[in-house]
C-alpha cells in the first residue's frame, strides 16, 4: 500500500497562526494557535517574531505526536512580493530577500515561507508557497484606469479564488486551464475575478475602493464626490481611508459588518437592512455582468465563494440575476490551508512544474504584464 503524501500547511495572521497537517487531501490535524498580543508586542519588528512562532509551531506538533521526518513537504501561504503569475512557488533566495526586506510591503503572512523553508531544510524536503495576493495575470487594457497617474492594480483572493475554480473544473470533468470563470470571492472584501484558460486576465482591487462594497469597504463610489469630501476640511486623510475600509459598506451603514445580524435585522422588519443587503447583492450581479463582457458571454460558469457565499438569501438575489449568464456553483467559505496543500500537492505529484521566483521576465527587468 502507498503511504499518503504528508505536507504541513503553515498560515501565519497577525496575531495567530493556522497549520494543518494533511495525508493527501485529507486533513489529520488542524490548529489555529492564538498568540498572546501582549507577546507579539515586545518584538520590534515582524520578523523577530519569527524563532517564536517557529517554536510555537514545533511545540504543537511534537505535543500532537506528529513525527516530522514523515514530512513530504511544507507549504506556506505566500507573502508580499513583486507582482508574480498565480502557481506553486518553490521557496528560495530570492523569495526570502524579498519577504525579509519588506520592499513590496511588510505583513504576518511573509513569516509563512521563511518559516516553511526552515523547517523543510531541515528534513532535506521541498517547501512552496501557492497563489499570494500578489498574483497578477490581468491583460494590459485591464489596467488601464483612465487617469494616466493611476494604474489599476491586481490585489484579490487568488488563492480562495483559484482554489474553487480548480475544484469546480475538476467536479464537471474539465481542467482550470480550459475553461471560464467568473468567481467571486465574498467575504469582508469582495473581489470577482476573470478566470480565462487558467488566468486571472481582469479583477477588481477589494482593498483600496473599487467594485462591489462589502461588509467592510466601500468599494467604487463617486469619485468627484470623494474629491469633495476630500478637501471639505471635515475629514483627516487617515479618516477617509477609514471610510473606504474598514467602515465602509455594511459598517458604514449599518454598524455591523455579521451578515448574519444583518439577515436577523431584516426578519424583524428592518426596512433599511434589507435595502443596504440588497444592494450589496446587486453590485456583485452587476461586476459579474461586467466580467461576463470581458468574456464576451463565453463563460462556462459562475462561482460564488467566501463567508458570504454561506447566507441563502444573499447567494440567491444574486443568482437570480446572473444565472442567464453561465451556470452558478456556490462553494462557500475559504479553507486557506486545503488550497496551499492542494498546490503543493500538484507539484509533488508530477501534475505540474513548480514555479521559479522571480519569474524570468523579472529578472532581465521586463515588467510583467
Amino acid at each position: 500500500m502507498v503511504e499518503p503524501i504528508r505536507v504541513l500547511a503553515i498560515n501565519p495572521g497577525s496575531t495567530s497562526t493556522k497549520i494543518g497537517v494533511f495525508d493527501d487531501e485529507k486533513a489529520i490535524l488542524v490548529e489555529t494557535l492564538r498568540h498572546d498580543p501582549d507577546e507579539i508586542a515586545k518584538f520590534n519588528d515582524l520578523f523577530e517574531q519569527y524563532p517564536f512562532r517557529k517554536q510555537v509551531i514545533l511545540d504543537t506538533l511534537d505535543r500532537e505526536g506528529m513525527n516530522l521526518t514523515r514530512l513530504d513537504a511544507v507549504v506556506a501561504r505566500g507573502g508580499l512580493l513583486r507582482p508574480i503569475p498565480g502557481g506553486t512557488y518553490e521557496v528560495n533566495g530570492p523569495m526570502l530577500d524579498d519577504l525579509r526586506s519588506g520592499e513590496y510591503g511588510m505583513h504576518a503572512s511573509n513569516l509563512g515561507a521563511v518559516i516553511a523553508h526552515e523547517i523543510a531544510s531541515q528534513l532535506n524536503i521541498p517547501s512552496f508557497i501557492v497563489d499570494p495576493v500578489v498574483v497578477d495575470e490581468m491583460e494590459p487594457i485591464a489596467k488601464i484606469s483612465g487617469m494616466p497617474a493611476i494604474e489599476r492594480r491586481s490585489i484579490f483572493h487568488a488563492l480562495n479564488q483559484k482554489a474553487v475554480a480548480r475544484r469546480v473544473a475538476k467536479q464537471n470533468g474539465t481542467s482550470y486551464e480550459q475553461v471560464n470563470y467568473i468567481v467571486a470571492h465574498m467575504g469582508g472584501g469582495i473581489t470577482v475575478g476573470v478566470h480565462a484558460n487558467g488566468r486571472v486576465i481582469d479583477v477588481n482591487n477589494g482593498l483600496h475602493g473599487d467594485g462591489p462594497f462589502s461588509p467592510e469597504r466601500a468599494g467604487s463610489i463617486p469619485v468627484g464626490d470623494l474629491v469633495s469630501l476630500c478637501f471639505s476640511g471635515k475629514y483627516f486623510a487617515s479618516e477617509i481611508m477609514r471610510m473606504i475600509v474598514g467602515r465602509g459598506g455594511l459598517m458604514g451603514y449599518l454598524g455591523t459588518t455579521d451578515a448574519r445580524e444583518v439577515e436577523e435585522r431584516i426578519a424583524q422588519g428592518d426596512e433599511k437592512a434589507k435595502s443596504v443587503y440588497e444592494a450589496m447583492a446587486y453590485q456583485v450581479a452587476k461586476e459579474i455582468g461586467s466580467c461576463a463582457a470581458v468574456l464576451k458571454g463565453k463563460v462556462d460558469g459562475i462561482i460564488l465563494t467566501g463567508g458570504l457565499a454561506y447566507g441563502k438569501s444573499f447567494t440567491q438575489m444574486i443568482q437570480e440575476r446572473v444565472e442567464w449568464i453561465a451556470p452558478v456553483h456556490l462553494v462557500p467559505g475559504e479553507n486557506e490551508l486545503q488550497a496551499l496543500v492542494e498546490g503543493a500537492l500538484r507539484v509533488v505529484r508530477g501534475e505540474e512544474t513548480a514555479k521559479n521566483y522571480p519569474p524570468v521576465a523579472e529578472k532581465v527587468g521586463v515588467t510583467h504584464g
